[in-house]
């Protein structure tokens, strides 16, 4: 029997990956169709990634506005300061969250980033006005360390988590 090569495994790697991205919730069935496995070199592919932490869960993909809710992100820009131990450790242990919950707003993404921003946040919250109250919260949280926050409202997905939006011909409105 050849042995496969790491580039085989790879490539295979990526199939399933892709086909995760499409819809995690399908069945290991419907992955290894659309992929060309069988099922039980899908289900060994699925728990190696999420052994190697390649893989670190499952999510939907929701509609906020039919929730109730609107969308945000929050671009931070940090200044030259040096940080000290405790907000770095409060950054590394996601205390933000505690008080993003407490306000109702929920963090869907956070991403430390290189550019003009130092920080990306992704949220959900009912309104502008609480999306607002959380951005002045990240800065209380801060003090002397933040030079700018911006916020935008997301209006319309086209894309999200590398699924198409099906309402997203609604886009034609903003144009």
């Amino acid at each position: 029997m050849p042995k496969i090569s790491r580039e085989q495994i790879n490539d295979d790697e990526m199939k399933i990956l892709n086909e995760l991205q499409k819809n995690s919730n399908q069945s290991i069935n419907m992955i290894a169709r659309h992929s060309g496995f069988s099922n039980q070199k899908v289900r060994g592919i699925i728990k190696r990634l999420e052994g190697n932490r390649i893989i670190w869960g499952n999510t939907t993909v929701f509609d906020e506005q039919k929730t109730g809710l609107t969308h945000f992100i929050l671009l931070i820009k940090r200044n030259s300061k040096k940080i000290n131990e405790n907000t770095i450790s409060q950054i590394v242990t996601r205390k933000i969250e505690d008080f993003a919950a407490e306000m109702g707003v929920t963090i869907e993404n956070s991403f430390y980033v290189h550019g003009e921003y130092d920080w990306i946040m992704m949220f959900t919250a009912k309104d502008l006005r609480q999306a607002n109250k959380f951005s002045d919260s990240v800065l209380a949280l801060n003090p002397g360390i933040l030079e700018k926050i911006s916020i935008l409202q997301t209006l319309i997905f086209v894309k999200k988590h590398n699924v198409l939006n099906p309402e997203r011909m609604k886009l034609k409105e903003f144009f």
